[in-house]
């Protein structure tokens, strides 16, 4: 149940990840190259992480060490842009959370 779970928050994280650039970058004068860049991998790797997908949630936690880091550099950067931004550090926190919550919980859990 927790690794089911832990798959949809992902999923629902990585879905809440595109939904946030497609309004970020919707009047972008590159949005269509915007939206390639960041709003269609969350968007992919969403449904197949959802429905409990191993390598999906894999790469959506590696990607979000990418839209970490680019959020941090917004945010520090363009103070017009700071909502955005923390909003990213945010989502790509609890998609590196969710994505690695079952094999964090393998190594420290419980043994019975």
């Amino acid at each position: 149940m927790a690794t089911t779970t832990s798959h949809r928050l992902t999923g629902a994280a990585l879905l809440a990840l595109a939904a946030l650039f497609g309004a970020w970058f919707h009047d972008d004068r590159h949005a269509v190259a915007a939206l390639l860049v960041f709003a269609l991998p969350p968007l992919l790797l969403a449904v197949p992480a959802w429905r409990g997908g191993r390598r999906a949630a894999f790469w959506g936690g590696v990607l979000a060490l990418f839209w970490f880091s680019h959020g941090v550099m917004v945010a520090w950067t363009r103070p017009d842009e700071r909502l955005f931004a923390w909003l990213e550090i945010v989502l790509s926190l609890l998609v590196i959370g969710a994505s690695s919550w079952s094999g964090l919980r393998a190594r420290f859990g419980r043994r019975a």
